[in-house]
């Protein structure tokens, strides 16, 4: 009998697992005397992958069980019992996708040995976004808040130009500026509410990471109220642990089903300034809630003045396996979807920010989704 693409999965969640040798399957090497292993290996990113599988098809018990024989029948079972050796790995954002998902099985002797490895990975995204995520969002609120009657420190002169080009004196060779454009006074209010909505499922390990860092770095700004939301088939807001993100990661359950249309009914409840808030939901969009009902919402914040904007992917591995289907959807909704790397990121924000075209900025920036 054929199997369906459930059963499908069940069995090879499995046969990743118990279908080889044990030599096998501490080694990583060749398939299983049975015949379907292609197996885990040593590979990070299928170790967090198989952890968001097995949460997705089988009940909680069955997956503590399972969690521990990976623990004990994979190479990760060294890694995770020396903490000398953990500490001799190179550490990457896969690697912390993996530890973070395992947390739950973790000896209590290498916890503080794992959190220095996220700790080193986490600290090190930052360095590389986070004066450029803060310069991105400041200089476009500031932008956004421009004034027709600016101080002289204040005028924007290339915007005052181009706007009085037709008041241009030949015989003078000058521009008489009529009016003057330039930057809105930083005022201590907040501008925006940015709420981040990221897919703890397995496959998204990568973008959680990202998506926590990036989330802590907005905390740290004045100007913008930061809410950020996790979600499988349960929704956790994880706001009050933005000032550490390494807090925020071990917050969180990777792995498991999605429900997005719950996570986006509770983002809902964080909206107060429609028009000031922007949503910024990170999901390969594979829906496992009442998709009708998430179009519906979507449809709802979007006619409320809330910018929506859905990234499959926040990573450096380029564009995922998605949901087409409900990207259309959403795109039909005005909502674009795309992946985009952590790099292009603050661009995106200022994008954003200031009510720019979305749309337009993805295709000049070339990152129009891909079949994953």
């Amino acid at each position: 009998m054929r199997l369906g693409t459930d059963e499908a999965a069940m069995d090879a969640a499995l046969a990743g697992l118990y279908d080889r040798q044990d030599g096998e399957a501490r080694t990583g090497t060749g398939a299983s005397r049975g015949g379907r292993g292609a197996g885990l290996g040593a590979s990070a990113p299928r170790v967090a992958r198989w952890l968001g599988d097995i949460r997705t098809y089988f009940p909680s018990s069955v997956v503590q069980v399972m969690q521990k024989d990976a623990v004990e029948r994979l190479a990760l079972t060294q890694l995770l019992l020396e903490p000398e050796l953990l500490e001799a790995v190179q550490p990457d954002v896969h690697l912390v996708g993996t530890l973070v998902g395992l947390a739950g099985v973790m000896p209590e002797r290498t916890r503080a040995t794992a959190r220095a490895v996220v700790r080193s990975v986490v600290d090190e995204i930052e360095r590389r976004v986070a004066d450029r995520t803060r310069s991105a969002v400041s200089g476009a609120l500031n932008r956004a808040a421009r004034t027709r009657r600016p101080q002289l420190r204040d005028i924007d002169w290339n915007r005052t130009i181009a706007a009085n080009l037709r008041h241009y004196l030949p015989e003078h060779r000058t521009v008489v500026p009529e009016r003057l454009v330039g930057f809105g006074r930083s005022a201590r209010v907040v501008a925006k509410d940015i709420i981040v909505a990221v897919d703890q499922s397995g496959s998204m390990a990568e973008s959680v990471v990202y998506a926590s860092v990036f989330g802590a770095v907005l905390a740290s700004i004045s100007s913008v109220r930061t809410s950020l939301v996790a979600f499988d088939t349960s929704v956790v807001d994880l706001t009050d642990r933005l000032e550490d993100p390494v807090e925020v990661l071990f917050g969180c359950q990777l792995g498991g089903g999605t429900d997005i249309n719950a996570a986006i009914a509770y983002c809902q409840t964080l909206v107060t300034r429609p028009a000031d808030t922007v949503v910024v939901l990170v999901s390969d969009l594979f829906e496992g809630g009442i998709a009708e009902d998430l179009l519906t919402r979507v449809a709802r914040l979007r006619a409320d003045g809330v910018t929506v904007v859905a990234l499959l992917a926040l990573s450096d591995s380029g564009a995922p396996a998605y949901d087409h289907e409900h990207a259309a959807a959403l795109a039909a909704l005005g909502v674009p979807a795309f992946a985009c790397t952590p790099d292009l990121f603050p661009d995106l924000l200022a994008v954003v920010l200031q009510g720019g075209d979305v749309g337009r900025w993805v295709s000049t920036s070339q990152l129009a989704a891909r079949e994953g």
